[in-house]
């Protein structure tokens, strides 16, 4: 590939492969598209986990069925919800539902190429601005696009498609480093060991800051990770005079309303930080292994019940845990050699999953560049 700029075509990317250098045609996707229309609607019963073809709906494979009503290489849109707008790649015998739009390239184009074309236009910024998004059709298919000849969208899109496959084989890797830790934990935390209550394992931790600045302020996300946080106003704390809860290394948080009710998370990557005061803090107990008590939290599915609902006003209901019935849960627990020997190997897992991760985070961010010097 090359980006020289010194012989600059006009109407062509900054990234071409070599030995392409007439420019790009400007066109619509009507013009480009052989097919262009959403699928036909499937009734529930008749998908089903297994079966010859797969159902296709505007967020992905819904399962399967015995019937198909597409055949041959398709780019799909989803055209409702909340992923309106992406896309994705489908070929053999399909169904698609009416909440996705099927697009099938002319001959003098590759359908291919249309899939990261699609992709780069950030086509769900054209939806209706609803209660429901959604993307109309005739809209669509008026949209400018510029194309090279069918030679060089062939070269990009198999190079694009060799990147998209990375992506998926490590999407998978981490779907499986994620069904061992979930089932390690399931049979190896739950044995028969001693019960204690959380009581005798939690401190509650209510040291406070109000200089806002003084530690990274963290939010805790419904996966159980901390990350640096914009959400809290760095003012709150010296304004309304009641502070931060100071957060450690090894300190678990406990989210105790609404949305996030009963979800826990671990410090493990923070040396020293701030939550909302909200937030009940605790550290552990200097005779139980802190990560150890951590993965065992994160198996642990009673905590929703321990809830409590109370209304505020006519139709608002803020629902908060009760923090007594949740202190005294009790659950198995080994002696702190065994507990030693187990939150290691959790530990090791946990960075490796995070590691994964990591290389998919940075291949997306690969594929977001390529895409941005790639086309025009």
């Amino acid at each position: 590939m090359t980006t020289d700029k010194k012989d600059r075509i006009p109407n062509a990317p900054d990234l071409r492969f070599p030995g392409f250098k007439e420019s790009w045609t400007c066109t619509t996707i009507n013009e480009v598209c052989l097919e262009f229309q959403s699928g036909k609607s499937i009734t529930a019963d008749t998908i089903h986990p297994q079966g010859s073809f797969p159902v296709y709906g505007g967020n992905g494979l819904r399962g399967y069925s015995e019937t198909y009503n597409h055949e041959g290489d398709y780019v799909l849109i989803g055209r409702q919800g909340a992923l309106c707008g992406n896309v994705r790649f489908v070929t053999g015998k399909t169904y698609i539902t009416e909440h996705a739009i099927a697009a099938k390239a002319t001959d003098a184009n590759d359908t291919r190429f249309l899939q990261f074309l699609f992709s780069k236009m950030n086509l769900g910024q054209y939806s209706d601005q609803s209660a429901q998004p959604g993307l109309a059709v005739n809209k669509l298919l008026k949209l400018k696009i510029q194309i090279p000849q069918k030679e060089e969208q062939l070269k990009i899109a198999r190079f694009l498609s060799l990147l998209q496959k990375r992506l998926e084989t490590q999407s998978r890797a981490i779907e499986k480093y994620e069904s061992l830790i979930n089932g390690l934990q399931e049979s190896i935390l739950w044995k028969d060991y001693k019960r204690v209550s959380f009581s005798e394992i939690f401190i509650e931790r209510n040291e406070r800051t109000n200089v806002a600045n003084q530690y990274e302020v963290l939010s805790s996300t419904i996966k159980g990770i901390f990350r640096q946080s914009d959400y809290f106003d760095k003012e709150v704390a010296s304004v309304n005079n009641v502070g931060y809860k100071v957060l450690y290394k090894g300190d678990i948080v406990l989210s105790p309303q609404n949305l996030w009710l009963g979800n826990i998370n671990y410090n493990d990557s923070f040396e020293i930080g701030m939550v909302s005061p909200s937030y009940k803090v605790f550290y552990i107990n200097d005779t139980y292994n802190p990560f150890y008590i951590s993965c065992f939290l994160k198996t642990h599915k009673a905590l929703y019940e321990y809830a409590c609902a109370s209304e505020q006003g006519a139709s608002i209901v803020r629902r908060n845990l009760d923090l007594d019935a949740f202190m005294a849960i009790s659950i198995p627990i080994p002696s702190i050699e065994v507990q030693n020997r187990i939150a290691k190997v959790f530990s090791l897992l946990y960075q490796k999953h995070k590691t994964e991760i990591q290389i998919l985070e940075k291949l997306n961010k690969q594929k977001e560049f390529l895409l941005s010097q790639m086309f025009i």
